[in-house]
C-alpha cells in the first residue's frame, strides 16, 4: 500500500511540474523569448531601418553618411537617441559606410541583444 502511494505522489509532482513547464513555454510563445521582448526587439529593428533609411536620404542629398545629430538637424529623424531601453550610436565613414548600432541600457534589459544595421540594410543581433 505504501508503495502505492509513493507511486501516486510522484505522478502528481510530475504533473504539476508538467503543468508549470507548459504555462511557462505558453509564456514565453514559440521562440523562447517573452512576449514583450519579442514586442521591444522589433520595435527596435523597425527604429534601426528607420534610421538606415534617414541615412540613405543624407547620402543622396549631401554626399555623404551622417552622425545621428545631423539626420536630426535635417529633419530626418524625430525624438533622441534613446528608445524602448535601447540607445542608438552611428559611426560613419563618408560616402563609403555607415554602422547604426542600438545598444541595451535599460535595467530591466541586460542581456538582450545588441542590434545593428549598415549601408546593406541588413538588421543583425549579437
Amino acid at each position: 500500500m505504501r508503495a502505492v502511494a509513493t507511486i501516486v505522489g510522484l505522478v502528481i509532482a510530475a504533473g504539476i511540474a508538467y503543468v508549470v513547464y507548459q504555462n511557462q513555454l505558453a509564456r514565453q510563445g514559440a521562440t523562447g523569448v517573452p512576449p514583450q521582448q519579442q514586442i521591444d526587439l522589433v520595435g527596435v529593428q523597425g527604429d534601426l531601418l528607420t534610421i538606415a533609411q534617414a541615412e540613405r536620404q543624407y547620402l543622396a542629398t549631401r554626399g555623404a553618411y551622417a552622425t545621428l545629430e545631423q539626420l536630426k538637424q535635417e529633419g530626418l529623424l524625430t525624438g533622441g537617441s534613446e528608445r524602448r531601453g535601447y540607445t542608438y550610436t552611428a559611426t560613419v565613414d563618408g560616402s563609403t559606410a555607415f554602422t547604426i548600432t542600438a545598444t541595451p541600457t535599460a535595467a530591466g534589459k541586460t542581456g538582450w541583444p545588441v542590434m545593428t544595421i549598415d549601408q546593406t540594410m541588413t538588421v543583425t543581433r549579437r
